[in-house]
């Protein structure tokens, strides 16, 4: 490749001229020979770490990506950012490092590229939170990126997977497993490398990214351990030099239209809550203007069409099999429910990359026709009204309903109310309230996958509700609404609820209530007093301090 300045904007900043000198030497020792000083740099961000399965692998993804890179012209440079276990922590106290991660990877991502000078990214994630940290890492920074994903898991023996096991502590509560039948499960529903099987965060961050064409085609959809996704890294690598040329900016790619594009295939896909939120954060840092009323407006005439977990019966590698999603948006933009225009980082539109896809092999029955819908709208439902003024997030198939009312039982943390469910406390008709969990008052917004498994493994899905100011796990299912707004730790509603208020769940006309007077509940809070903050120093205390709220993304530069 010739030495072109326009594809060495910042990489030329940091290497080029006598005074560059001391930069030079410090990469000779890193492996750049004098031919590499005039090729365009290429950051491979790496989440690879041995404390999940899910990127146990990328570290030899990243090599691809860096051979690809390497290969068109580029001179690639792999570095690491961090990453958690969502499903190690739940349940604890660790849980509410989870979310905060996600600007640590961010701010990491922005600051050792920026620094460094790489005038294109490939950023490979694998688990719920570094996906949509990469793409707003790269947004930051709005220089030629590709994101990769590093693939699903295979499912266990028996067709388990990591719910499987959240849902056997439930059962052995109700006395339907014993200890050593959980064992069983435990020892099997994990097989090795790969994000968590269903249509969980892992699999629908994945699939909005390539919807939003910030992936090549295909990414989201090809197992952790195939030729297919080795094949993916080296091509992102290769294909990166490309928009490098064409100057394709992330910015170029994730528009108003791009991001509508996205949600509506989550929506089709089943896919997790926690989507709003990272949606939100991702058009934040792009300058794009995306609020909750856009969800409502897109949900109204998209329907959800993939028999997925949790609440469906398939995995996500078993839509592999069939073709992933590429067929489902080819047969979405038919329907006119996808813009075809969008620019990703093919180079080409979304509707010229799906112009070849063919369609599903006859007799699936993973994605339903448009005409047998699982559910005919948005099973992501954004309610609003005197509990959440400033709205919530649902996630309802129908199944479990599309009303609730029941009476008030209050925690004021997850470990209570997860004690609560596994005693006997928590009985049919109840709406459990799980109150100082939201951003600022968990801090760190946790997941009550503990809490909504246990409801399932006990049998109580279809008998009592659950809602709190924190949010769910992709793989929750059952009546549940988070992402409270106002929370608890500010003063909201919820966090004037008494045990006992009668609380009313519609999905229909999307109103979540309390039945309380305004008077009554004005009394409450002239009686409410501000918990003291949880943690004084540290990382969860900046960002108790900085983080915005679950209706604004959640994020820490607002």
């Amino acid at each position: 490749m010739c030495d072109t300045p326009n594809m060495r904007k910042h990489s030329s900043e940091v290497v080029d001229g006598i005074e560059a000198a001391p930069a030079r030497a410090m990469l000779r020792a890193v492996g750049f020979t004098d031919d590499d000083f005039n090729k365009p740099q290429i950051g491979i961000a790496s989440t690879w770490a041995m404390v999940t399965p899910c990127n146990m692998h990328i570290n030899k993804l990243a090599d691809e990506a860096e051979k690809g890179a390497n290969a068109a012209g580029g001179k690639a440079v792999v570095f690491n950012t961090i990453t958690i276990s969502d499903g190690i922590a739940n349940g604890t106290v660790g849980m509410k490092y989870s979310l905060v991660s996600r600007e640590i990877i961010a701010d990491s991502i922005e600051a050792v590229a920026g620094c460094e000078g790489f005038d294109g990214i490939v950023a490979i994630g694998g688990c719920d939170k570094n996906m949509p940290a990469c793409i707003m890492g790269m947004a930051r920074l709005n220089r030629p990126s590709i994101f990769v994903y590093g693939g699903t898991i295979k499912p266990g023996a028996g067709h388990t997977d990591i719910i499987s096991v959240f849902e056997a502590v439930g059962q052995h509560a109700k006395g339907e497993l014993n200890a050593i039948q959980v064992k069983q499960i435990e020892e099997v529903a994990i097989p090795g490398p790969g994000s968590c099987g269903g249509m969980y965060t892992a699999n629908t961050m994945a699939s909005a990214i390539e919807a939003l064409g910030m992936s090549l085609p295909g990414s989201s959809a090809q197992n952790a351990v195939s030729d297919e996704k080795m094949s993916d890294c080296y091509r992102a690598g290769q294909q990166v030099l490309e928009l490098l040329k064409k100057d394709i900016k992330p910015s170029d790619i994730m528009t108003k239209k791009a991001f509508e594009n996205s949600i509506r295939v989550v929506i089709a896909l089943g896919g997790s809550t926690n989507a709003v939120l990272h949606f939100l954060a991702m058009a934040h840092t792009v300058g794009v203007d995306l609020t909750l009323d856009d969800f409502v407006r897109l949900g109204e005439t998209t329907p959800v069409l993939a028999d997925l977990r949790p609440s469906g019966k398939y995995m996500m590698s078993e839509l592999v099999a069939i073709g992933g999603i590429q067929p489902l948006m080819k047969r979405m933009l038919a329907q006119g429910l996808l813009h075809g225009d969008c620019l990703t980082v093919t180079g080409k539109t979304l509707a010229e990359n799906l112009a070849d896809v063919a369609d599903y092999p006859e007799g699936q029955d993973i994605i339903r026709d448009f005409d047998q819908p699982i559910k005919a709208d948005s099973h992501l439902i954004v309610l609003k009204g005197n509990l959440a003024p400033e709205g919530s997030m649902a996630k309802i198939t129908g199944k479990e309903g599309l009303f609730f009312q029941g009476n008030a039982r209050v925690y004021a943390s997850e470990e209570d109310a997860l004690q609560g469910i596994l005693n006997g406390e928590v009985v049919a008709k109840d709406v459990i309230v799980i109150r100082y969990e939201g951003p600022k008052g968990g801090p760190g917004m946790r997941e009550m996958l503990s809490p909504t498994s246990a409801v399932m493994g006990k049998g109580l899905g279809k008998e009592v509700a659950l809602i709190t100011d924190g949010r769910f796990s992709g793989g929750s299912h059952g009546f549940v609404v988070g992402h409270i707004t106002p929370e608890a730790a500010e003063g909201g509603p919820i966090a004037l609820i008494e045990n006992g208020d009668v609380i009313t769940i519609d999905a229909v006309t999307r109103e979540i209530s309390v039945n309380v007077s305004d008077e009554d509940m004005a009394k409450r809070r002239a009686n409410w007093t501000a918990p003291a903050p949880k943690y004084t120093r540290g990382v969860l205390a900046k960002y108790a301090k900085t983080v915005s709220s679950a209706s604004e993304g959640a994020v820490t530069d607002k």
